[in-house]
């Protein structure tokens, strides 16, 4: 029987994900990566793409257009559950204590971030790591009005799920021998996805040093 960091390190990976999980765990993965404050350590871009890349060899059990439809629900379901989470906290969420599943520094960086990009943010957040699970949840706590908040939602669900999912199956297709080199790809698409995070981070850093000399 797995223990429980065996089993966490399995919601990690990607690849356990689909093979283990199926069709239903991937689309509850995507549910909580996008909008329950603990799914921040969760799979997310890759998760989609590997999607793709399996399913177009056949190893995921429905259609790439069931798959596509699927994934966008459950992202625009997640932030909904994110903006009511943070819409019924409000500004208790910067008090929490930072915990194994916690920290108050991503919530920082989803208000960072949405502060400087405003609703588009929604739409931009998803392809970025940690900012993905924080941001609706912020704007739920700052209280954007709903419609609107719908309207992001949605585009970024859609251009979210279309854009790692869709390029996962079309290069399966094209290329079948992709999936011998899934950890090479996995690892090219966390950097790829860390980066502008890192970047972010630094330059924070760097404008706190100097506002503080």
């Amino acid at each position: 029987m797995e223990s429980f960091w065996e089993y966490l390190q399995n919601l990690t990976d990607a690849q356990s994900i689909i093979s283990r999980g199926g069709f239903y765990l991937l689309l509850v993965v995507v549910f909580a990566e996008t909008g329950l404050f603990f799914g921040f350590f969760l799979p997310g871009d890759y998760l989609l793409f590997m999607a793709g890349l399996l399913c177009s060899a056949g190893k995921v059990d429905v259609t790439i257009s069931t798959l596509v439809l699927s994934l966008i629900g459950a992202g625009v379901l997640g932030n909904f559950a994110g903006y009511w989470f943070g819409y019924r906290t409000g500004p208790v969420l910067f008090n929490k204590n930072d915990s194994l599943f916690f920290k108050k520094r991503y919530v920082t960086l989803a208000s960072d971030f949405y502060n400087k990009y405003g609703g588009m943010a929604l739409i931009l957040g998803r392809f970025f790591p940690i900012v993905r699970t924080f941001a609706p949840i912020f704007a739920g706590v700052v209280k954007v009005d709903i419609k609107r908040f719908t309207l992001f939602n949605f585009i970024g669900s859609v251009t979210w799920v279309c854009a790692f999912t869709l390029s996962g199956f079309f290069l399966g297709k094209r290329f079948p021998q992709l999936k011998d080199y899934l950890q090479y790809i996995v690892l090219g698409l966390i950097i790829a996805t860390s980066i502008p995070l890192i970047v972010a981070y630094i330059r924070k850093k760097v404008l706190e040093a100097k506002e503080n000399k």
